[in-house]
């Protein structure tokens, strides 16, 4: 299982970095479907990978010299950490007032298969919507909250929710939303975990942390290699078939909680 966690992780952070999901949206839901591990204790790992991930994605990009960070992505990245703190409070009340750990699982998952194929509708349809141009602080504030209490809540660390919003409220393009994604994902996992450490960490396998952090590791860096060699076109055909591999699991996910 040890390998297993290994390959998983570096194959989604990979992409994750190349798409800006950040690589949390793939591991939760095939960790939820193949592992034995408590929700909590997937959410606290996966967690704890994707900002390994994000952090080396975000100083592999400034080292290209490739940090194009408005004065927006960090209102929205402030309002990110603000927000996963907030997210992660909410996932303990839920879990502490459901009468069984399934419930929170198919809920989880219920609002993942919603978001996943919202965003590839949009994306779909996207040239034929008028997109935004946020400027104003307190409503880059507000929609990165909104994005940090989803992500912790789920437990995936930004996702395909993170991309569609950069596209629809900032009319950002694939590549410069997917880098301000993971900018966002990184202060709202960073807070998050910070949370987690205060509130309590779940029980979890070490040696299992150890390689999904190696593996995020890995998949962060060759990820933002390929990206950089990648059109927008190429970035947003990825996107797109993660968004239906995302629904899918998802959706076994729910029947499988429903059956246990």
């Amino acid at each position: 299982m040890i390998v297993f966690y290994f390959i998983i992780c570096i194959a989604a952070t990979m992409i994750g970095a190349i798409t800006g999901v950040g690589g949390g949206v793939i591991i939760k839901p095939v960790l939820d479907a193949w592992s034995d591990m408590a929700i909590e204790s997937i959410s606290f790992m996966s967690g704890c990978t994707v900002l390994a991930m994000s952090i080396v994605s975000i100083l592999g990009v400034r080292k290209d010299g490739h940090l194009t960070f408005t004065g927006r992505g960090t209102w929205l990245a402030l309002g990110a950490s603000v927000g996963g703190v907030v997210g992660k409070l909410v996932f303990q009340v839920i879990k502490s007032a459901a009468s069984h750990e399934g419930l929170v699982g198919i809920v989880q998952n219920v609002i993942m298969v919603f978001l996943t194929l919202s965003v590839l509708l949009y994306v779909i349809y996207k040239n034929r919507i008028k997109s935004q141009s946020l400027q104003n602080p307190f409503a880059c504030i507000m929609v990165g909250w909104i994005l940090g209490v989803v992500s912790a809540f789920l437990g995936i660390g930004g996702g395909p929710i993170n991309l569609a919003v950069l596209y629809f409220f900032f009319s950002m393009e694939m590549k410069e939303a997917a880098i301000n994604s993971l900018y966002i994902i990184l202060f709202s996992q960073a807070t998050s975990l910070i949370s987690t450490f205060v509130t309590g960490v779940p029980a979890f396998s070490a040696p299992a942390l150890a390689a999904m952090i190696a593996g995020g590791i890995v998949g962060g860096v060759s990820g933002r290699k390929i990206a950089g060699k990648l059109s927008d076109q190429k970035t947003e055909y990825v996107f797109r078939i993660l968004l239906v591999g995302i629904s899918l699991i998802s959706v076994y996910n729910i029947f499988h909680y429903i059956g246990s």
